[in-house]
């Protein structure tokens, strides 16, 4: 098995200060760089707890709130949001309150490695493109458990590497070059978009991560590849 030591060399401050330098753009480029698709991630990610019919769920790294704004759309009745960084919360306050959506989601400054929750709390938890920020990945995977209900089921939507030729040339030649690129310029952040991809790169998915879930105690876990594999759902259940 493949044990993962979980230890980031980002530190969570500098995660938080670095989101922060581009929350005013960050939306716009998620969206503008993933021509869109992201979107429908989030919604086929979302279906994978359809049988379940999560009535409470925690979205952990909610950054500008798009998972927990498409999971009240998707008929969560309840929502809290978490996130270390403080502008990107500032802006997916605004978001949630312009859709009409501030009585299902709340959105606070939290730490995935410390849930201010009680343990056994919620139905599901979330988080999407925001894993892979953890500071202790093990850490925070163990409080993702620790405040799920029994049989309540951890999301977690993340990039992964494509591996069909020729399509994986293509997408690592636009994630290491022309992404970075592209964020810079708008963004004025280099160090930014030179993260994503690095942080993506070492990330470790697939199975690796399917054994990481495994190690800090979930059951019946599985993954589903979207699009060639750039991104992946992985579900996980507590006991």
């Amino acid at each position: 098995m493949f044990l993962h030591t979980g230890k980031s060399k980002y530190k969570s401050e500098q995660v938080a200060n670095l989101f922060d330098s581009i929350a005013h753009s960050y939306d716009f480029l998620n969206h503008f760089l993933s021509g869109g698709i992201d979107f429908y991630w989030r919604w086929r990610a979302l279906r994978l707890l359809k049988n379940q019919k999560p009535k409470c769920l925690l979205d952990v790294a909610c950054g500008t709130a798009d998972f927990s704004i498409a999971a009240a759309k998707y008929g969560v009745e309840t929502i809290y949001g978490i996130d270390i960084a403080e502008k990107m919360l500032s802006i997916g306050q605004t978001k949630v309150e312009n859709k009409g959506f501030s009585q299902q989601i709340k959105l606070e400054m939290g730490n995935a490695e410390s849930i201010r929750f009680d343990s056994e709390y919620f139905d599901a938890a979330i988080v999407a493109f925001g894993v892979r920020n953890f500071e202790n990945l093990e850490k925070g995977l163990s409080e993702m458990l620790r405040v799920l209900k029994p049989n309540g089921s951890i999301l977690v939507l993340e990039f992964s590497k494509p591996i069909i030729f020729p399509f994986k040339q293509i997408y690592f030649f636009y994630f290491k070059f022309v992404l970075p690129m592209i964020g810079k310029l708008i963004s004025k952040h280099a160090e930014a978009y030179n993260y994503l991809p690095n942080t993506v790169m070492n990330f470790p998915e697939g199975n690796y991560f399917l054994d990481i879930l495994k190690h800090v105690g979930f059951k019946n876990t599985r993954q589903h590849r979207m699009t060639f594999g750039i991104a992946t759902a992985y579900v996980g259940e507590k006991y």
